[in-house]
């Protein structure tokens, strides 16, 4: 069966719920990679984004009818698992191992490559990236959503309050606040040598 590039969510999880295989791998390439990214900024953790994403689509999958078209696109149906999924994941997981060296789209540091870059500064963008990482992964779960969702998706303030289920001007104030907590936060690691130094 040939699938329009255009054809809708709905259409193709049905077709999909009958066993079409065709469909199904439609909806999964156009929904991966978003769910991942997200999962991956929100865990830190390569091999549970991984695992979170194939356990939203398993859901899909063995549920199809779950998904109410009425209530909403599949879309936020999907990022509504995966959230579900990565807060139980950080529920599980001690903070201390909410790190990896990973870049925004789940590539170690040792896949990265930059001609134009000499050596040192290939490592302070390296470094700075990491701090930025790490500081994201320290903001409070609700905060780390919204920056997570509007501040590196690029999700309109209406999408995320969507797919987190509540108002748009709460989504507006746990961005704000992320984003202030965020920038303390890097503010701190910017200061901390400035003042070793002076100490010595």
């Amino acid at each position: 069966m040939h699938i329009e590039a255009q054809e809708r969510d709905d259409v193709l999880l049905r077709r999909s719920a009958k066993g079409d295989e065709e469909a199904f791998t439609e909806l999964y390439r156009r929904h991966q990679a978003p769910l991942y990214r997200f999962a991956l900024r929100m865990s830190g953790n390569v091999w549970a984004a991984e695992e979170i994403v194939q356990d939203a689509f398993m859901t899909l999958i063995r549920e199809p009818k779950k998904f109410d078209p009425e209530r909403g696109a599949l879309r936020s149906f999907l990022y509504g698992i995966t959230r579900n999924r990565v807060l139980k994941h950080l529920e599980r997981t001690p903070r201390e191992s909410l790190h990896e060296q990973i870049d925004e789209d789940g590539i170690g540091q040792r896949g990265m490559a930059s001609e134009s870059l000499t050596p040192a500064e290939w490592a302070e963008v390296g470094e700075r990236r990491e701090q930025v990482r790490a500081a994201v992964l320290k903001l409070p779960v609700e905060f780390r959503e919204a920056v997570v969702l509007c501040g590196l998706e690029e999700l309109s303030y209406e999408e995320a309050a969507r797919l987190l289920d509540c108002p748009v001007g709460t989504i507006r104030s746990r961005l704000h606040r992320g984003r202030a907590l965020l920038l303390a936060k890097l503010e701190m690691l910017r200061d901390a040598p400035k003042r070793a130094g002076a100490s010595r």
